[in-house]
């Protein structure tokens, strides 16, 4: 129980939709009040008054926030062989240290196996371990009439998205057929099916070839994952999507063949598909593929980089809406001892990068300091629209009374210098090292009680709550 209320004074306030200077009364845990002057209202005063003892938080010369809402991440994910190597309390930790108090992490079924065996296995992984509030993604990598039976009771329960693999075959993968049963039960449910678009037997045969070649280096992964055949499973899955009268969403969407298809189906067919990126296509690209040795299997991911062309696209996207959330997908793998498993071939390279703590200061960086992005935008972009889509808003997502009081004080001027000799993430390199940034955050309230506190972590391990999440309404959590 919170024994202090908390008064944030003369910070700049900006949401998905304002930007003025204000103040924000905190108690139990949730926003009481916001605005201009609290203080002239008779809310809140000097002397204790009924609201007992008040915390004055000096926000003068920072940015308040609503605190960051990653929808895309996978800590403790069992995968080619490994695992990742972050679990729920290193992953939120680096989390958190970027200004980042929820995510949505994905309950992956093994096939043979059920969904709720795969739910517990989740809950059992971040319990007593995150440091941040969570929720979970239902990915299905076995749908039949058992796994199609255990479906209303997820939803039922607040897993309301479920996500689908249209790549990875024999492994993760499921069908077009299937996917469109998928989609057709969560338009009843209220669910949100989310896409991982790539074309299954396009990789396979290309992969094949290359090896046979003698091909083993880490670009031929990128090679083997075309934007093409990206673009091809995208148009696809939301050709589905569109008979089935119910809106998907395409998860790290990193090209323009990609955002072709989006773009058609919010256009020429006015048929509502949500799409997400990710900092690494926007920043990076496939020229690290071709670094000296074995050094980009640091940047081995499906889908992989783009080119300098794909990243102009999709900050167009992120400008116009037609992407509308930044994720991270962060599922990192040491390269050290995990990611040299694929020395002799880049076939069993583990699929992933660190990202999770970079994303805010990233995105105000090179997004709303190079006038991509508005504030505004960025907030819907890293809180609000997740928040949204996902049914976790107006809990999460934003600054207003009744909200959880989740509450990113951000230094604007603030100079740092990505490094993982200095990252808060359990990986032994960092995929942006170097990269220059100003502004980050430096204070955070998860649920009105300090997280992180002047750059010092203060958040113990497993004061993390589970979230479970509203029914997808198509019309209400529309967005752009």
């Amino acid at each position: 129980m919170q024994t202090k209320v908390k008064w944030i004074r003369g910070g700049r306030i900006i949401t998905a939709t304002e930007d003025f200077q204000g103040e924000i009364l905190v108690g139990n845990g949730q926003i009481l009040a916001i605005g201009s002057d609290l203080q002239a209202l008779g809310l809140v005063g000097r002397s204790s008054g009924a609201l007992g003892d008040v915390e004055e938080i000096d926000a003068r010369g920072l940015y308040v926030f609503p605190g960051g809402v990653d929808p895309h991440t996978h800590l403790d994910l069992p995968f080619m062989g490994t695992s990742s190597s972050d679990d729920f309390e290193t992953g939120t930790i680096a989390a958190l240290s970027g200004g980042t108090t929820s995510i949505i992490d994905f309950a992956i079924q093994t096939q043979g196996h059920s969904l709720g065996e795969a739910l517990n296995q989740w809950h059992e992984k971040a319990l007593g371990k995150a440091t941040i509030d969570y929720a979970f993604h239902m990915a299905i990598t076995d749908l039949n009439e058992k796994t199609q039976a255990e479906i209303p009771g997820l939803v039922q329960g607040g897993i309301t998205s479920l996500k689908c693999f249209m790549a990875y075959k024999g492994a993760l993968m499921i069908d077009d057929g299937q996917l469109f049963k998928l989609m057709l039960q969560a338009k009843q449910l209220g669910a949100l099916v989310t896409l991982h678009c790539e074309n299954a037997e396009l990789i396979e045969v290309l992969v094949q070839k290359y090896l046979s070649e003698g091909k083993t280096a880490p670009v031929y992964h990128e090679l083997s994952h075309t934007a093409i055949g990206e673009g091809e499973a995208t148009h696809r899955a939301i050709a589905l999507s569109r008979v089935a009268g119910h809106p998907a969403y395409v998860v790290h969407l990193t090209c323009d063949e990609a955002l072709h298809a989006v773009k058609d189906s919010l256009t020429r067919h006015q048929h509502p598909v949500y799409s997400e990126t990710c900092p690494q296509y926007l920043l990076l690209d496939r020229k690290l593929y071709e670094k000296p040795g074995f050094e980009g299997a640091k940047w081995v991911m499906s889908p992989p980089l783009r080119t300098e062309r794909d990243q102009e696209a999709l900050w167009a996207g992120l400008r116009d809406g037609f992407i509308q959330t930044i994720a991270t997908d962060h599922c990192p793998f040491n390269y050290s001892g995990q990611k040299d498993r694929g020395m002799d071939s880049f076939a069993k390279i583990p699929n992933g990068a660190p990202g999770i703590e970079n994303r805010l200061n990233l995105l105000f960086t090179y997004g709303v300091l190079k006038n991509r992005i508005s504030l505004n935008r960025f907030v819907q972009l890293t809180s609000t629209n997740p928040a949204k889509i996902f049914g976790m808003y107006p809990k999460k997502g934003t600054l207003a009374p009744g909200s959880d009081a989740d509450i990113v004080l951000f230094d604007p001027t603030r100079l740092s210098t990505i490094s993982v000799a200095h990252s808060k993430h359990r990986c032994d390199y960092s995929a942006f090292e170097g990269f220059k940034t100003q502004g980050e955050a430096v204070s955070v309230l998860v649920r009105g009680e300090w997280a992180m506190k002047d750059r010092k972590i203060l958040a113990t391990r497993g004061v993390g709550q589970y979230i479970p999440r509203q029914r997808f309404n198509a019309h209400q959590q529309w967005v752009r």
